[in-house]
């Protein structure tokens, strides 16, 4: 046993075996931080390097030379590139690496292989490391530029285990092209990491006249970037000649870098040569600038042109004017300080574009990072487990059931287990696709942990046996509870004062290893609001708010069809949701919140007081009670002329309508939903309310009230229903 541990000790000790495969100068400025980071990490990562692509050609630099000055060990160098003037040597530069990789993957074994961007040496290596079971994080991924680009990029993500994107729009696209949300870290752009702590060099100057002469001063150059558009590769250079044609009659001192190595790119270099740019006096032609400089250069440049994707990204963290030439850029997002000329089809507009531009200074834009890139990737590497399984899964968006069938969907239900944790009861269901409950189950809920989980286990053992019974296929098994719930580790942070030692729980686990099922956790709020999406009002309704109304006030926001839970899980707490600063005392220790007013518990509280008053009266009746004062008494004196219970309930509406109103002017849900007890009494006040107080653009949502009989089994079943037939635990 002991051997057993220390075996085990070892293998989560075992250090990760990183390579970096980097193909060209623009991808190792956003590839050696990471680098960087992971060599300085020796006791966690080991660091294999490979260098392939334009790296190791002569008329683009031989850029390999900067990776061995920053002083990595290169493990290999392939030559891959098929020098070729065609779309076609691209195809078979992706061929000859795709039949070099093989050999350099397997004597280096990765865990894991890093890839960047966009380019067809990087298609190439994802397409290498996939096919031979290699674990891939790509960098990037997720955005749009408007070019082939684009398909490169989205067939590596598909490919691709695990994903670094720079921006909160690429994060939502990886999504959306059912890219699994666990393995996708919204990082910021790691070449950011560098340049947003170095671009404030005092030697600034010194670089830029190194590079353009002692007599330019600072904003008073241009920094001109034109890469071939592969698609459309004749305009491309025709946009390319034009650029140059204004850059001349704009006569300030430009530094023009060479293109990259797309197909396209030799034909403007022979147009370059032909307008005499490498000879002209205010022209400098340079096939590569060290990333720390270019920096320099482009922070204190009079304005960036081309269609380099530097300009929409590194360009706008310092505010630096940008002219990007037609489509090649076109969907990426960028800052206010960049200038689209799309239809760059005229000398005339490309040189009105420079005189806009040149010499202004914009916002700094921070889109693509805040310069703390490399530590969050760092922390994402530390959390890969080698033993998961390799074979990546698909989060699809739910379809339209096939009508074909299948002998288990004729013989058996789909169905999940509803586990709701109420104050009082402890309820379990089975919850079949269509909403309709085949068999509850009811007991008082214990009052210690231990004793709670074995009655839950043993309530779902026997509902296990009971579906078996009922044709029932049981998918999985959801959990509703009361508290904030950390619903992606199926944890019960901390629960209401009603239901005692249930903080710091982990439901998940133990469920799961008992009956061998998914089981997925979440409040009783936002159970409420999933089933409103599911069997309720919510039905086809993209942005809805659902409020409890019961002993406590609580809820759920579904946003964008999505349910919302928030940094730390406590969204749309809404029963603690502030309309009054010296209001009553919640339970929550603070004041004046809506549970406090219009919460079951408080009408009950209010209920008593009028009774021990001796105001709980209605003319021509007694209303000496002998069972407990309660809520429902409180309003049935209001019903019968009671103007003290009428005072009571208005202030609950009010406050109840008044949170509701700030949820409105937050979220602006086009619908909000009452559940609940309570729900019948408060919806027309709570309607009111919003006419005569919302703004008015808020003043026409509807306000109804649910028409679930058991939102929170049903929310629990959604859980189930709602994921396990689209995604793999």
């Amino acid at each position: 046993m002991e051997r057993e541990k220390v075996t085990e000790q070892n293998q989560c000790k075992r250090k990760l075996r990183v390579c970096v495969a980097t193909c060209n100068r623009a991808d190792y400025s956003k590839l050696a931080p990471i680098m960087f980071g992971i060599k300085s990490h020796p006791d966690e990562f080991e660091l294999e390097v490979v260098v392939l692509g334009s790296h190791l050609i002569d008329d683009y630099g031989n850029t390999f030379r900067m990776i061995e000055q920053d002083d990595f060990d290169i493990g290999s160098k392939l030559h891959t590139i098929v020098r070729g003037e065609d779309e076609a040597a691209m195809v078979e530069s992706v061929g000859l690496a795709l039949v070099k990789l093989p050999d350099v993957l397997q004597r280096l074994c990765p865990d894991l292989l890093i890839v960047h961007g966009d380019r067809f040496d990087a298609l190439a290596l994802a397409t290498a490391a996939a096919l031979m079971n290699i674990r891939i994080l790509h960098l990037e991924g997720g955005e749009v530029s408007g070019t082939i680009d684009d398909s490169i990029r989205h067939a590596i993500s598909k490919l691709a285990h695990y994903h670094a994107c720079c921006t909160r729009r690429a994060e939502k696209y990886l999504i959306a092209m059912c890219e699994d949300h666990s393995r996708i870290l919204l990082a910021g752009c790691p070449s950011y990491d560098k340049l947003l702590s170095t671009h404030h060099r005092e030697d600034y100057m010194d670089i830029i006249k190194s590079w353009l002469g002692d007599k330019v001063q600072e904003h008073d150059y241009i920094v001109a970037l034109q890469h071939p558009v592969t698609t459309d590769i004749q305009h491309s250079i025709k946009i390319y000649g034009l650029m140059l044609d204004a850059l001349i009659c704009f006569n300030k001192k430009t530094l023009i870098l060479f293109p990259n190595i797309d197909a396209g790119s030799k034909e403007m270099v022979r147009a370059m040569r032909k307008k005499g740019i490498e000879q002209h006096p205010n022209f400098r032609a340079v096939k590569h600038i060290p990333f720390e400089q270019f920096i320099q250069l482009v922070c204190h440049a009079g304005c960036m042109i081309g269609n380099s994707s530097c300009g929409v990204r590194e360009a706008g963290a310092f505010g630096t004017p940008v002219i990007n030439l037609g489509t090649r850029q076109t969907g990426r997002e960028t800052g206010e300080n960049v200038l689209h000329v799309r239809d760059a089809d005229t000398y005339n507009k490309i040189y009105h574009a420079l005189e806009l531009q040149f010499g202004k200074r914009y916002p700094c834009s921070k889109i693509y990072g805040d310069g703390n890139a490399v530590p969050r990737i760092l922390k994402f590497l530390r959390t890969i487990n080698l033993d998961e399984p390799l074979q990546k899964t698909f989060c699809f968006p739910p379809v339209k059931d096939s009508i074909s069938q299948d002998i288990d969907h004729i013989l058996e239900t789909q169905s999940a287990l509803s586990v709701d944790l109420g104050g009082t009861n402890l309820r379990v269901a089975i919850v079949c696709m269509m909403g309709k409950i085949v068999k509850k189950y009811t007991q008082p809920n214990p009052k210690t942990f231990e004793a709670r989980m074995q009655l839950i286990l043993k309530m779902c053992s026997e509902a296990m046996l009971d579906a078996v019974r009922l044709n029932c296929r049981i998918l999985g098994v959801g959990v509703s509870t009361g508290g904030r719930v950390n619903a992606q580790e199926g944890v019960v942070l901390h629960s209401t004062q009603l239901i005692q030692e249930w903080s710091s729980v982990d439901l998940r686990t133990p469920i799961s290893d008992a009956l061998h099922l998914p089981v997925w956790v979440d409040n009783d709020g936002n159970c409420a609001a999933l089933a409103e999406r599911k069997f309720g009002h919510g039905r086809g309704v993209e942005n809805f708010v659902t409020v409890i109304t019961g002993t406590g006030i609580g809820g759920g926001i579904i946003h964008n069809s999505e349910l919302v839970h928030g940094s730390t899980f406590c969204a749309a707490e809404l029963g603690h949701i502030m309309v009054s600063l010296d209001g009553p005392e919640c339970s929550c220790g603070s004041r004046g919140c809506i549970e406090a007013y219009a919460s079951g518990q408080a009408l009950q509280r209010e209920a008593k007081r009028l009774h021990d008053e001796d105001l709980l009266k209605v003319e021509g009746r007694d209303m000496k009670l002998l069972e407990p004062v309660t809520a429902a008494h409180l309003i049935n004196a209001a019903k019968l002329g009671n103007s003290k219970a009428e005072a009571a309930l208005n202030k609950a509406s009010t406050a109840l309508g008044v949170g509701i109103i700030n949820i409105l002017h937050i979220v602006n849900p086009s619908l909000v939903i009452l559940s609940g007890v309570l729900a019948s009494y408060y919806q027309a006040p709570v309607q009111q309310v919003i006419t005569e107080r919302a703004l008015f653009s808020a003043q026409s949502i509807k306000v109804l009230t649910s028409d679930l009989e058991e939102p929170a089994l049903l929310g629990a079943a959604s859980l189930v229903l709602d994921y396990a037939t689209r995604r793999t635990y």
